[in-house]
């Protein structure tokens, strides 16, 4: 009896949003503490501090999606031109693309033999996508897609930056600096588990990896908060 097949999941299939999300969220929860630390050090009072997070709450959120929709795209781009490229070189000399394909496969470890009948039938079968997945390094799970990473982005980073904002709306103006500092580096823990669960990647060093550079970016935003308050 043939053996049954059974459906697997794989962690690459999530790169595309994953990373989106991830960066957009850790992006939020930052900056926007950072902002909001960096205000009540120089003395800046519960008004100041609900503008300047909302601001950056929306500044950064539509900052997120149009550098994510303008990066992905331009890989997008090359990753079209690449395509009409190799559909043009397919059509005008398919006898060089197929040895082009063979040495590809000889290289991994096949024999010439069986690497030239590979490249024979998975020719026949889709010789554009043969090569754009073992020649181009293109697949689908990993093909740039603008829009979708645009629009995780600005999602997870406004709510990301909602986190530190409500801490400081719900604190004591005197105690914002550490409630802010203290609650947003809990977030960020949480997300770098999150994120690392998701990827298959080792939960603990990736929660201290988002909580020493977001306690970094606290503390320089805290002093020149600090300096510029005593300044002016």
């Amino acid at each position: 009896m043939p053996r049954s097949t059974h459906p697997e999941l794989h962690r690459t299939e999530r790169i595309g949003w994953l990373r989106a999300a991830v960066l957009g969220a850790n992006d939020g929860i930052v900056s926007t503490a950072s902002l909001l630390v960096g205000v009540a050090a120089a003395g800046g009072g519960r008004s100041e501090l609900v503008v300047a997070g909302v601001a950056g709450l929306v500044a950064g959120a539509m900052s997120m999606a149009a550098g994510e929709y303008v990066s992905v795209s331009s890989q997008s781009d090359t990753e079209r031109a690449d395509l009409a490229r190799e559909r043009a070189e397919l059509a005008a000399e398919p006898e060089l693309e197929l040895q082009e394909l063979t040495s590809i496969y000889v290289a991994r470890g096949l024999s010439r033999e069986l690497a030239g009948e590979v490249a024979r039938q998975l020719t026949v079968h889709d010789a554009l996508g043969a090569h754009a997945r073992d020649e181009l390094g293109i697949s689908a799970a990993h093909s740039a897609r603008p829009v979708q990473a645009a629009l995780t982005s600005a999602a997870t980073f406004a709510a990301g930056a909602v986190l530190p904002l409500a801490a400081a709306l719900l604190s004591p103006a005197a105690a914002a600096v550490p409630i802010v500092t203290a609650t947003s580096l809990a977030f960020l823990v949480g997300l770098g588990a999150v994120g690392a669960s998701a990827g298959g990647a080792p939960v603990g060093r990736a929660a201290l990896r988002v909580a020493f550079w977001g306690a970094l970016a606290m503390a320089l935003t805290a002093g020149v908060g600090r300096l510029f308050g005593a300044v002016v």
